[in-house]
């Protein structure tokens, strides 16, 4: 590959990169043991103290300390950065301005905004001050924001200026909220008041009676209307490290000289807790506006980047770019690539490894913190598919009657774990969720191979039972996305009145357009992978399916469609 100089904004490379030939913090293997292997509760909190000592005091006020100008954030479209001294103050302002309205300790402040600098802003100040966070997505309607803003209980409501038009819809169905917009605007819409004047009123120092806060996300209502992730409580010092932290260190090899790219919106759990989480240790986080798959290329090379996360949908987009464009950049920086999010096609994976190499390591979580599991790219390709070994958490598979089963056989995925989070206002929900031994479950379906490493095969409530038979449509998505016509794919049961359920595959062509001759070659082509009982019925065709900027499907958008048009 080519060599190139960096070309960092302001001249911040000597910030960026004070040791860059350094390679101490690369990851060796007995650090993914540390956190793979086998053990009790007991076992595992016993390392959680050791990596709690090793993390103690790592937040942005120590950095502010002792690297007050190297760069916290970075915007990576237009090379704004915001060093750790200017990060801690604007977050203590945060702090201070939600004190002067009247917010204290459990009182929740909601942002909805585009990706920019201040997320990180109101990220911190509240987490200083002991507020609940919540973002809320920047792609909802007003009528959808407003359900989240209301059920979470936030006082103050943050807008970003480009959401603007959505000011008057929030205003009246909010009549009981503070509410602030952010950002250059020709004229302040009623009810709203200047948030960036009020915060410059502010000092820069912390507020008096400091304490942790929390996040409250809300899942992405993939199979219904987003629910509130209530956390279990905190206690402790502002820079007591939390599960991610020490996760992010132990694991992953984040620390000081890290710089994380973050390609996706950081109302999404992942790309905020991770961005954070980098912040706290020390390390720089590039943020992108809006993902672009040559423009993320380009940014790895412009700002030599480490550290990265992913969502399967960004590396279908970049596997896809010419070839020329792949290759032209210099991405010798990168050492960590992660992905996470929704599941990835066994082939796609395996060509990211081959372009990128063995730095591409998988997780699989939730934003509810049931538990987790990582993967290394080694023991992928030992294991095609597999989403690895808990890291947080004891994995349980059970039968529908909550008994245990034996490695290898199917069942409903639980964790058991410590402490466990609940649903906000939604008590049936978090019933739902649990094991009558107090496990709980995302929903997901899978098996653990005598090894201990986790397959996943799909969600519980996406299951299709056509004839009486189980039908798990990851698996006929993930050999239809493999098609070199197809761009994307999803696999739904749509209502039938002899099968209960028939295997429906919906289909994004490649070309942007089907035909007869392209339904029949895939008929053919599912055929040589699947058996009789999975080969969808019925194959239609879109321009595009329902996807989240996450890559998550949205498919009960796609249910509820072909429900409504069974009853008519």
């Amino acid at each position: 590959m080519r060599q190139v100089a960096p070309r960092f904004p302001n001249d911040l490379s000597a910030h960026l990169y004070p040791s860059r030939c350094t390679n101490s913090h690369m990851l060796t293997p007995n650090r993914f043991a540390i956190a793979t292997d086998t053990g009790s509760l007991a076992d595992k909190a016993a390392k959680v103290r050791f990596w709690q000592e090793d993390c103690a005091g790592m937040h942005i006020r120590t950095w502010a300390a002792t690297t007050p100008d190297k760069p916290a954030l970075i915007v990576a479209e237009t090379g704004e950065a915001i060093s750790f001294a200017e990060l801690d103050a604007r977050s203590n302002r945060v702090a201070q301005h939600a004190r002067s309205e009247g917010l204290r300790r459990g009182d929740g402040l909601a942002a909805m905004m585009t990706n920019g600098s201040r997320y990180f802003d109101i990220y911190w100040g509240t987490q200083r001050s002991g507020l609940s966070f919540t973002p809320v997505p920047d792609r909802l309607t007003a009528a959808e924001a407003a359900y989240i803003i209301e059920d979470c209980g936030a006082k103050m409501l943050v807008l970003s200026s480009d959401l603007a038009h959505l000011a008057d819809d929030l205003r009246m169905a909010l009549p009981d909220v503070s509410l602030w917009l952010d950002g250059e605007n020709e004229s302040l819409p009623t009810g709203f008041r200047d948030y960036a004047a009020a915060l410059a009123q502010q000092p820069g120092t912390s507020v008096n009676d400091e304490s942790i806060g929390s996040v409250m996300l809300y899942s992405s209502g993939t199979t219904g209307r987003p629910k509130g992730i209530r956390p279990p409580p905190r206690e402790g010092a502002i820079d007591t490290p939390d599960e991610l932290v020490m996760l992010g260190k132990a694991l992953f090899g984040f620390d000081d000289r890290t710089i994380y790219l973050s390609p996706a919106p950081l109302y999404h759990a992942a790309p905020l807790r991770w961005s954070a989480t980098a912040q706290a240790l020390g390390g720089t986080v590039v943020i992108m506006r809006k993902f672009d798959p040559a423009a993320a290329l380009g940014h790895i090379e412009t700002y030599r980047i480490t550290h990265s996360q992913w969502v399967p949908t960004h590396f279908v987009r970049m596997l896809k770019l010419p070839e020329d464009e792949r290759q032209k950049h210099d991405l010798s920086s990168h050492r960590m690539a992660l992905h996470a999010a929704a599941p990835c096609p066994v082939e796609v994976k395996r060509a990211m490894i081959d372009w990128w190499g063995p730095i591409i390591h998988e997780y699989y979580a939730g934003s509810e913190g049931f538990g987790a599991t990582q993967i290394g790219p080694q023991d992928w390709l030992d294991r095609p598919g597999s989403v690895g070994r808990p890291m947080s958490g004891i994995i349980h598979i059970c039968g529908d009657d909550g008994t245990e089963l034996a490695a290898g056989e199917t069942g409903v995925v639980f964790w058991e774990k410590a402490e466990l989070a609940e649903y906000h206002n939604d008590p049936e929900k978090t019933a739902q969720s649990r094991h009558p031994k107090g496990w709980a479950t995302f929903g997901d379906i899978g098996y653990v191979d005598e090894d201990g490493f986790l397959f996943l095969t799909d969600r519980k409530s996406f299951m299709i039972i056509s004839g009486g038979v189980n039908v798990y449509p990851q698996e006929i998505e993930d050999v239809l996305i493999m098609h070199p016509d197809v761009a994307d794919a999803a696999v739904i049961g749509a209502p039938d009145a002899d099968l209960g359920e028939r295997v429906t595959a919906v289909v994004q062509p490649a070309s942007g357009e089907g035909s007869n001759a392209l339904r029949d070659d895939l008929a053919a082509f599912l055929r040589q992978h699947l058996s009789g009982a999975k080969i969808p019925r019925q194959i239609d065709f879109r321009p595009e399916l329902p996807r989240l900027p996450t890559g998550k499907l949205q498919k009960r958008l796609l249910v509820e469609e072909y429900r409504a048009a069974a009853d008519n």
